[in-house]
Formats: C-alpha cells, structure tokens, sequence
C-alpha cells in the first residue's frame, strides 16, 4: 500500500548536505517526492526513509521531524531537491 507524507525536519541541517542525504537515503528506497517536504512510496519504505533523516549525515543534529499524512499522487516517478 502506498502512502504519502509531509515532513518538516528542524535542527541543523543547514550547510551539512542534508538536502543531498535526503535525496539519497529517498532514491535508495525507490521513494518519490521532493526534499521541500515530502515523500510517497509503500509504507516500509517510506519508515525506514523517516528513520534515516531523523538521524540525518553524521555532521547534522535533528532536533525534531515532524510528519502529516498526504493523499498519494497517482504516476509520480523519482524523487527530486527543489
């Protein structure tokens, strides 16, 4: 089953490659989305993804990853940094 999420991640993630690590950590699970905020995939994937970023690259600090449920976007392919 597919599921779709916003997700808002606080700390510092500036200036650490946390955009890159995300994309990532997104195209390794084969997620879709965009790293302004949200991820869609089935749903083991889309956890062990949230996982990943609360924790983000080794140099990064995450304070808080805050997450909302989405409609799924039928058809959407890769996963993008806008």
């Amino acid at each position: 089953m597919s599921k779709r999420l916003a997700f808002t991640v606080t700390g510092r993630v500036q200036g650490v490659n946390f955009r890159a690590f995300t994309s990532d950590a997104a195209q390794d699970k084969g997620l879709s989305g965009f790293v302004q905020g949200e991820v869609q995939g089935d749903e083991s994937s889309v956890q062990k993804f949230l996982k990943d970023i609360g924790v983000g690259p080794s140099v990064a600090k995450v304070d808080k990853l805050e997450k909302k449920d989405l409609a799924v976007k039928e058809g959407e392919k890769g996963f993008r940094v806008v």
